[in-house]
C-alpha cells in the first residue's frame, strides 16, 4: 500500500542490483568481522546496514517511508552499545523500533501514521 505509484502492476523497486549486493557484501562481512570483535559492536553494524539502506532507498521510496529513514533512523545512536548509560541506549533503540512499528503499520495499512 505503498503511496509510490507501480510501473505496470509491479512494485517499484527500491534497490538496483549493484545496490542490494553492496549491502549483502557490508552483511557478510559484518558478520565475520563480528567474530573477533566485542559484542558491543553487534548493534552498531546492524543500525549502520540499516542507514545504508535507509539512504540508499529513501530517493525511491514513498514519502512516508523517506521520511523515517531520514528521521528516526537517522536519529538513532550511532556507537556501539556504550558501557555507561546502556538502559538509555536500550530505550533510544526501544523507541526506534516503535517508531518502525508505526511506519509499517501505516505502510501496510494505507494509514500512514497508524499506531501499531
Amino acid at each position: 500500500m505503498s503511496d509510490v505509484p507501480n510501473v505496470a502492476g509491479r512494485a517499484p523497486l527500491v534497490l538496483d542490483e549493484d545496490e542490494a549486493l553492496e549491502l549483502l557484501a557490508y552483511l557478510v562481512t559484518a558478520a565475520r568481522t563480528q567474530i573477533d570483535e566485542a559484542a558491543e559492536y553487534g548493534p552498531l553494524r546492524l543500525l549502520t546496514a540499516a542507514r545504508r539502506l535507509g539512504a540508499a532507498i529513501a530517493p525511491r521510496a514513498s514519502a512516508s517511508t523517506a521520511q523515517f529513514v531520514t528521521g528516526p533512523l537517522v536519529a538513532a545512536p550511532e556507537l556501539a552499545v556504550p558501557r555507561d548509560g546502556r538502559d538509555e541506549y536500550a530505550t533510544r533503540l526501544d523507541e526506534l523500533c516503535r517508531a518502525l512499528g508505526a511506519h509499517l503499520t501505516g505502510h501496510f495499512t494505507g494509514q500512514p501514521g497508524a499506531a501499531p
